[in-house]
């Protein structure tokens, strides 16, 4: 939509002292910038765009920003007749010119916490490269705000223009630049893990083969204490003495520290 107004180069926006809106003092217009999008009042009605020149959407009283309603009326460089009167301070009267209705419905839109107030918006500095015959269409302005813009507004209406690239980037899918590629190997190159040892091995310093762990202390063979042997009977023939202990055969005592090794053997974890 046309509305009559002319921007033929990306204009200087200045800040509302107190609020989050800029404006335009060096254009004559009622020219300003607010949740990402440009607003702009030219008569009774209210228009919005993403772009500094257009084109523009007609906005209904109803969905356009309270922020943007109380900026004073001495920041309208172009105001209407109908601004007449008021006090260039305050915000314009919109309910008397609005109607009961209007007020109603928007009852204390001119009370805010300026505390929880946020802050203003990031400008689209980029479009200062788009001027004159340089100026996109209106598909072109959709990629490329979709691509340099990364501000999501919070407004209901202007979260309604947002062009479909910048929609779908916000819901995470890249616009500008495909994602950038994870530095981490895939799976299926992956170096097989080791498994976890009890206790950690140690290399023998012979070259042998590992040594291998018990479940406790390994208890030194004791030699047995000796035995008394036998007198033999007078005139009986004389045997080898039975009496002294054999370790080959009692190497499989309680008292060899290997009661911890029938469970190694078994498969399960040595004892702790």
């Amino acid at each position: 939509m046309s509305i009559g107004i002319n921007v033929p180069a990306y204009p200087q926006m200045v800040v509302v002292p107190g609020y989050p809106v800029y404006y335009a003092p060096g254009l004559g217009a009622n020219f300003f910038f607010y949740d990402g999008m440009y607003w702009v009042l030219e008569g009774d009605d209210w228009y919005m765009s993403s772009w500094y020149n257009g084109p523009w959407v007609i906005v209904a009283p109803a969905y356009v920003p309270y922020y943007l309603l109380r900026v004073p009326v001495r920041y309208y460089m172009a105001p209407p007749p109908y601004f007449g009167g008021w006090q260039p301070g305050a915000p314009p009267r919109w309910g008397r010119h609005w109607g009961p209705q209007w007020e109603q419905q928007h009852h204390d839109w001119d009370r805010w916490n300026r505390r929880a107030m946020p802050g203003p918006s990031p400008l689209p500095s980029y479009q200062r490269r788009y001027a004159g015959e340089l100026y996109p269409s209106p598909g072109q302005q959709a990629d490329l705000q979709a691509r340099n813009y990364r501000y999501q507004p919070r407004s209901e209406a202007a979260r309604q223009q947002l062009p479909p690239l910048q929609m779908e980037r916000d819901r995470g899918v890249p616009a500008a630049a495909p994602r950038r590629p994870q530095m981490e190997a895939p799976q299926a190159q992956r170096p097989a893990q080791r498994p976890q040892e009890w206790p950690p091995q140690q290399e023998p310093r012979g070259g042998g083969p590992p040594p291998r762990y018990e479940a406790g202390p390994r208890m030194q063979p004791q030699p047995m204490p000796p035995q008394p042997v036998p007198m033999a009977a007078p005139n009986a023939p004389q045997h080898p003495a039975q009496g002294r202990g054999e370790p080959q055969e009692r190497g499989h005592g309680k008292g060899h520290g290997d009661d911890g090794k029938d469970r190694r053997d078994q498969g399960g974890p040595p004892g702790r």
